[in-house]
């Protein structure tokens, strides 16, 4: 129960990485504000985690949209009195070669992945501000630091958090906020089922079998589980982590090993 009494805010709340990552935190003893575009499938997801309907709250939120962001935080420490922390999980992705991708592809990756996640950061961090144990956990991958083909846009966009995730962390130090990402590699989530197919009839192989082998080599192949991610960033929020400061985190069963 490392976050007990704590408050966080989750982005992406109705993706599957989300939702396991809302499951880990609520586990852990924490409240959580589900924020996603979608409210149907964000209070799915809370009726899901929180069977009470006690510890969650859904809401509909564009990352992008800074006044829809800051009602979020509102209407967060409304209902549950505080917010002492943010998952920035919120990300989209689109496949295409390089020179077919469109101008229109990477805006909206970048706008999503990076600015989306520095919205809900600044908007989040001018509340924990001064408190002395805020704590911000930006999403990005293993692209941001390996890179593969057919997602530049992507893979430009988690670097990006990357650098964002080290700034703000040196930047924000002095107030009181703690700044780090996880860096995650194959996951079992929709979005990596969306990576299987648009792969499968340029490579003649089933989706099924493609995912298959996108797993984690150090894990015998398997795929990360959701949740096991979500161990990772509790643990960043908790005060056990207090001496980690602008760490992008691998947690891909070794794949990236740095």
């Amino acid at each position: 129960m490392r976050l007990a009494d704590r408050v966080v805010a989750v982005t992406g709340a109705a993706g599957g990485m989300g939702e396991g990552v809302a499951r880990v935190l609520l586990e852990e003893g924490a409240q959580v504000a589900l924020w996603d575009l979608s409210a149907e499938r964000t209070g799915e997801v809370a009726a899901r985690v929180d069977g009470s309907g006690l510890r969650t709250l859904a809401l509909a939120v564009d990352v992008t949209d800074e006044d829809a962001v800051r009602a979020a935080v509102q209407a967060t420490v409304e209902r549950f009195g505080a917010l002492d922390g943010l998952v920035n999980n919120a990300g989209t992705i689109t496949m295409n070669p390089a020179w077919d991708a469109s101008a229109a592809e990477w805006r909206r990756q970048l706008e999503v992945n990076v600015t989306g996640s520095f919205v809900c950061a600044q908007a989040v961090g001018r509340h924990l501000k001064g408190s002395d144990g805020g704590r911000i956990v930006n999403v990005s991958s293993n692209a941001g630091k390996a890179g593969y083909p057919n997602m530049a846009a992507y893979n430009a966009s988690k670097a990006a958090v990357i650098g964002l995730t080290r700034s703000l962390a040196m930047e924000w130090a002095a107030d009181g906020i703690n700044v780090n990402a996880v860096c995650p590699g194959g996951v079992d989530t929709p979005m990596l089922t969306q990576v299987a197919e648009w792969l499968s009839p340029r490579l003649g192989t089933p989706a099924d079998e493609l995912l298959q082998g996108m797993g984690a080599s150090g894990l015998g192949g398997r795929r990360i589980r959701p949740e096991e991610v979500g161990r990772v960033i509790a643990f960043l929020l908790s005060d056990d982590a207090v001496i980690i400061r602008g760490q992008s985190i691998s947690v891909d069963g070794g794949d990236t090993p740095y």
